[in-house]
């Protein structure tokens, strides 16, 4: 300490016992304070940024949402259509297919059994789907307090159906948009999206296992929700604006 008490002394033009040699030698309280409050003041310091570092921040509680599930065939516009209905009408749009292969993507403890369901044109497990939709949804509601949601390509299955009633069931669901569209023009679409696309499931092959797929599982759905008189379909071998127009005036009162 006795640079620090020399300079202690010549700047404030003070001396002290222990600075002259006095009784109290060895002993600066000057120094002693400046060490004191400096060792509060970083301690304090810490202490704040280990407490704003270590806050959580409060969970988001997803209130009841208006949910309009999109249905149709592979490649009948589906995400085109939601697309546009969240830039004009403010929808937020999550599509299962998307999360599947983000999920996938990222490596997750589910990402094998996604890959081979998937490459396999194949439906993954409704657990898995239900559960990064209700994801999707909180994560959304938080970043844009969004509470209208298009659920593109869900329920495709029984299964999901399951799934969707036993843990999201306090959701509104308004209707069910359901896109038809002749094969043929599918099986066109996705082949030419294909060449840019780099999915897996655009190949020709598992183009013609989805469709089957879809027949098998996803029909039944469809004509579940008719029954429910909740189905409102529109045909879309038509020009993107075509299918909006009759698209948007659906949602014009929700």
């Amino acid at each position: 300490l006795a640079p620090l008490q020399t300079q202690s002394t010549s700047t404030m033009g003070k001396t002290c016992d222990s600075c002259t040699g006095g009784p109290m030698k060895g002993f600066c309280p000057f120094s002693l304070g400046l060490f004191l409050a400096s060792t509060a003041a970083y301690a304090l310091l810490v202490k704040q940024q280990r407490r704003s570092s270590s806050k959580e921040l409060p969970k988001v509680m997803l209130p009841t949402c208006q949910v309009v599930f999109v249905l149709g065939g592979p490649g009948a516009g589906k995400g085109t259509q939601c697309q546009l209905l969240k830039e004009r009408m403010g929808w937020a749009h999550l599509s299962a297919g998307d999360l599947l292969r983000a999920e996938r993507k990222r490596g997750g403890p589910m990402a094998d059994l996604i890959n081979s369901k998937i490459d396999a044109g194949q439906i993954v497990p409704a657990e898995i789907t239900c559960g990064l939709l209700q994801q999707g949804m909180e994560e959304a509601f938080a970043a844009t307090q969004c509470t209208k949601f298009l659920v593109d390509g869900f329920p495709r299955s029984q299964g999901n159906v399951t799934a969707w009633e036993a843990t999201m069931a306090h959701h509104t669901i308004e209707f069910v948009l359901n896109f038809e569209c002749p094969e043929e023009v599918l099986v066109g679409r996705l082949l030419e999206r294909g060449q840019t696309s780099g999915r897996k499931d655009d190949e020709i092959d598992v183009i013609r296992k989805r469709f089957q797929t879809f027949q098998r599982e996803c029909k039944p759905i469809v004509d579940l929700y008719t029954k429910q008189k909740m189905v409102r379909s529109i045909q879309s071998d038509q020009s993107v604006d075509a299918v909006y127009e009759e698209v948007a005036a659906l949602f014009k009162n929700l």
